[in-house]
C-alpha cells in the first residue's frame, strides 16, 4: 500500500473548510498543528512592531496515493490557493513506511480495492 503525506498550511478561518474538502476526497482523518507563523513573497504588515498576520494552521492528512492529487485539489480550490494571496499552499511528500493505523486500515483496504 503506497501512501502520501499531504500537508496544507491554511489560514485558521479556512482550516475547516480544508479539512472538509480532503475528508471529500477520500482522506480518513487529519492531525492539526495550530498557531504556525509564516512569511510569503512580502513580509505581513506591522503596527507598532506587532504583526498584524492572522493565525496559520498546518493541516496533515495521510492518504493513499492514489487519491493525492485529487485532495490536492480539492484542498486548493476550498482553500482559494490559486485566487486569494496568502490563502494557504498545499504538498505532498511520499511516505515510506508507517505504523498506528490500526483503526484506520479498513476503510484504506476498502478504498485501495474499489481503486483497483
Amino acid at each position: 500500500m503506497k501512501l502520501k503525506l499531504v500537508v496544507a498550511l491554511v489560514s485558521d478561518e479556512k482550516t475547516d473548510v480544508v479539512v472538509e474538502a480532503a475528508r471529500a476526497g477520500g482522506a480518513t482523518g487529519a492531525t492539526i498543528i495550530t498557531t504556525a507563523r509564516g512569511e510569503g513573497l512580502l513580509p505581513g504588515k506591522t503596527f507598532l512592531g506587532l504583526r498584524l498576520e492572522g493565525t496559520r494552521n498546518v493541516a496533515l492528512f495521510l492518504v493513499l496515493e492514489t487519491r493525492a492529487r485529487d485532495i490536492l485539489e480539492r484542498i486548493r480550490d476550498a482553500g482559494h490557493f490559486d485566487t486569494e494571496r496568502g490563502a494557504g499552499i498545499a504538498f505532498q511528500l511520499d511516505v515510506e513506511d508507517v505504523v498506528g493505523l490500526a483503526t484506520q486500515l479498513p476503510v484504506i483496504q476498502e478504498e485501495l480495492e474499489r481503486d483497483r
